[in-house]
């Protein structure tokens, strides 16, 4: 009796093994930290705290899911710090979201008078002679005889002024004597 009782206890040690090992395998990837300390989430899911103390709360906290941050916008002038742009991709960034979910350049030009000029995913491009939030310029300088492309957007710093186009032909051109979009 004593050698059936060994042999049951060894044959459930070794499928008490396996079951570590399958478990093991199954184990979800690492969780990280939540932002209010509550406890870990998988990477991009957020845990709630359980309960808020209110008297129909049942107490059980709840993961949800969080989207990816959004980029910067990404901004340029010319050598002369006259005409800035900022292009903001498909989908918005931090800052901003095109009415049309983007991508969209808009450029402004401070003398001789400031106006911005902006092409969207479709149709030509506008000009904006009222800007209300006149910000220009800033981010890195696009030389003269330089090329800046980002998403269906090319544009060409020239010492005659910066000329802009998506891929289907519409575009804009800034300089002190000449404003236009089309």
């Amino acid at each position: 009796m004593t050698m059936t009782v060994r042999r049951l206890a060894m044959g459930l040690i070794v499928l008490g093994m396996f079951a570590g090992v399958a478990e093991a395998a199954s184990t979800p990837a690492p969780r990280q930290p939540t932002a209010d300390g509550m406890g870990t989430a998988p990477e991009g899911e957020t845990k709630t705290p359980a309960g808020n103390g209110a008297a129909n709360d049942t107490g059980a906290g709840q993961v949800t899911r969080t989207a990816r941050p959004l980029p910067d916008p990404e901004a340029f002038q010319t050598p002369t710090g006259n005409i800035g742009c900022v292009y903001t991709p498909a989908g918005g960034s931090r800052v901003y979201m095109p009415a049309d979910g983007g991508p969209e350049l808009s450029c402004d030009i401070v003398q001789p008078r400031y106006i911005r000029a902006t092409l969207s995913a479709r149709g030509p491009g506008v000009l904006s002679r009222n800007v209300s939030d006149q910000g220009c310029c800033g981010g890195f300088v696009l030389q003269y005889g330089e090329t800046w492309t980002a998403g269906p957007f090319r544009c060409t710093s020239e010492r005659t002024g910066l000329s802009c186009e998506r891929h289907d032909g519409h575009g804009m051109f800034l300089s002190r004597r000449r404003i236009e979009a089309q």
